[in-house]
């Protein structure tokens, strides 16, 4: 609310899921999605962007996204790269964030900036993390 997004490209990247092969097979929705998943980063679709909108009316039609299956056990992670409607250093914005998990969105929004990894946020009960350190503007 505080910066305005105009638009934005939102990447996630995905641990395995049950549903993919653990080896090269035939797959009925897309020739990727039949390759192993232990061995590759596997493009795919994503309704993440599209949900967004859903979720909060206000970003419907602004955001677009694709998606990747990584070999990981658990975690995910999201890209979001965004065009503001107001100015906003990077310091602006981890401000605000690390504001808000302080705040209205304590116990749902993290703000941490150790050098964390994936296996480090397995078990975190809070929706989403954000990863001072892992960003740019």
């Amino acid at each position: 609310d505080r910066f305005g997004i105009v638009e934005g490209l939102m990447t996630t990247v995905h641990s395995i899921t049950a549903t993919q092969k653990t080896v090269d097979g035939p797959s009925m929705k897309d020739w990727r999605g039949g390759r192993a998943a232990s061995f590759n980063i596997i493009p795919s679709s994503t309704g993440a962007a599209k949900a967004v909108g859903k979720v909060l009316p206000a970003l419907n039609g602004k955001l677009t996204g694709m998606a990747f299956r990584v070999p990981t056990v658990d975690v995910s992670v999201v890209d979001l790269t965004v065009r503001l409607e107001k100015k906003a250093t990077y310091e602006d914005i981890k401000a605000a964030i690390k504001l808000e998990s302080e705040t209205n969105m304590k116990g749902i929004l993290g703000y941490v900036e150790e050098d964390l990894v994936s296996t480090d946020f397995v078990g975190d009960n809070r929706s989403s993390i954000f990863d001072a350190k892992a960003g740019i503007a």
